[in-house]
């Protein structure tokens, strides 16, 4: 292990953080409200890291382990850092309550324990949608877009970008890494402005475009975006949702004019195709219940978008829509959007992966001299991608159910247990980085009356999601820091 290198990409980490917070603190110049909480943070940030900055070490190269260990240890400790203004501004004054929403929103999850959120500061509450914006595309492929860190880097880029399987799109990693931002960017510029046309008021346009694009879902509306009564607002949300939920290097493709490299994406194809037949769905369940065919499409697409993109947003309180619905956005929970995009769940190329594989498993029993390879967009998937997308959900499970447990410890230690579907829908929201679940955690509800041990584990389960398993489960690993 490079613990002199760990520790300066660390405190490098924090040093950007130190800058993103300037951001919100002139917004709070704006409204006229206190930059104290944004400016301690700001110099206990500086402060922290600026010995581990000033001498570069000598030997800069970093390995697999390495950018597992800087990724993981990195998010943990920005939203560590990340919750000092709510609590210094009062806003939070549980410190694990702010970390719990501070990792929600780099995470892009949008689960919150606020019961109240308009009236809160101006500043805040700009700081706390900008974290879904940062967490979106990565802080880390920010770091390496504007400071070019060698070609060991791609062990970072790796550790970070979702997906079964990373790459760089043009051969130098910085150029990857800029080109990734600047469609980021692009696009959210482009939402922006389709929301003011809307007549969306700037702030507003800006906070929820930055939960469109990380696919959080944190708004400044008690309602969510239910709250402006603004339908246009929500069709161009509920578009923008789809968007950002597609594997980014596909934008690259369409930049350059590669229509058919874009057209033969099957994961594109099947993503495309669960959402539109699960609004066809929602939409049927949901009819009797809607004001009139445009209201229940409406409704009926936003969600779905909302979920399947990992967003959380909400237009409606889909905790009392019909069973089948339900269980329909379960499944929408677990399989997510695609790789290499800012949406959470499992990732639709890991279900095509596995689905195949599973298949060819079939095949191979019933003719066993057969040979049957894995195929994506008509190439064949190496045989490392098709086990670690197997391994993947092998630890996904282990994680979900291990959590679930250790939540429902809730009821017999805390004496504040919740039903198991909250609790089961309360983890699948965290780990898929969605936000709102059923029942008790439902779009009209939070997590606040979750214990503080809950609040933790479920905090964890954000960032074993937004990281994909491996990054935390190497952090921890007490073999990661033996000296061997």
């Amino acid at each position: 292990m490079n613990y002199r290198m760990l520790l300066y990409l660390l405190s490098l980490i924090l040093l950007i953080e130190a800058a993103l917070l300037l951001i919100p603190l002139f917004v709070a110049v704006i409204y006229g409200e206190s930059v104290f909480p944004f400016l301690i943070t700001i110099g206990a940030l500086i402060a922290v890291s600026l010995p581990g900055i000033l001498q570069k070490p000598k030997n800069t190269k970093i390995y697999a382990k390495e950018g597992f260990v800087t990724v993981a240890a990195s998010w943990l400790l920005m939203s560590a850092f990340g919750a000092l203004p709510f609590v210094i501004g009062g806003m939070i004054p549980n410190y694990i309550d702010a970390f719990f929403e501070t990792c929600s929103g780099f995470t892009t999850t949008g689960a919150s324990i606020l019961r109240v959120i308009e009236g809160c500061p101006k500043g805040l509450l700009f700081w706390r949608s900008f974290t879904h914006w940062i967490g979106g595309m990565g802080v880390l492929v920010f770091m390496l877009a504007i400071l070019p860190q060698g070609s060991h880097a791609i062990y970072l880029l790796r550790a970070e970008v979702p997906g079964p399987t990373k790459g760089k799109l043009v051969p130098k990693l910085r150029h990857t890494a800029i080109i990734l931002y600047a469609i980021y960017i692009g696009l959210t510029l482009t939402e922006v402005i389709a929301l003011l046309i809307a007549r969306m008021p700037l702030y507003d346009a800006l906070v929820t475009t930055f939960g469109t694009a990380g696919t959080g879902g944190f708004s400044v509306m008690n309602e969510s975006i239910a709250g402006y009564h603004n339908p246009a607002a929500e069709w161009i949300i509920a578009v923008f949702m789809l968007i950002f939920g597609i594997n980014f290097n596909l934008f690259f493709l369409i930049l350059i004019r590669k229509w058919r490299e874009v057209l033969k994406s099957e994961e594109l194809r099947v993503y495309l195709s669960i959402a539109f037949v699960s609004t066809v769905i929602v939409c049927i369940q949901t009819y009797n219940m809607s004001s009139g065919l445009e209201d229940c499409i409406r409704k009926a697409f936003f969600q779905t978008t909302s979920i399947i993109s990992t967003s959380g947003f909400s237009t409606a309180d889909f905790d009392v829509w019909p069973a089948l619905t339900k269980s329909l956005f379960i499944f929408l929970m677990f399989v997510g959007s695609c790789a290499g995009s800012t949406a959470g769940g499992v990732k639709v190329s890991r279900i095509i992966i596995v689905f195949k594989n599973t298949v060819r498993e079939i095949r191979h029993m019933l003719h066993p001299r057969s040979v049957n390879t894995v195929k994506m967009d008509g190439e064949p998937v190496s045989e490392e991608t098709v086990k670690s997308a197997v391994n993947y959900i092998a630890l996904y499970i282990a994680v979900l159910i291990t959590s679930v447990l250790f939540v429902s410890f809730d009821k017999f230690t805390f004496g504040s247990g919740f039903s198991f579907e909250t609790n089961f829908s309360g983890v699948m929201a965290c780990l898929n980085n969605i936000g709102p679940g059923f029942d008790s955690v439902g779009p009209t509800r939070n997590y606040a009356d979750y214990s503080l041990f809950s609040k933790i584990i479920l905090s964890l389960d954000m960032l074993f999601g937004r990281l994909e398993i491996m990054p935390m489960i190497i952090l921890f690993s007490p073999a990661t820091w033996r000296k061997k």
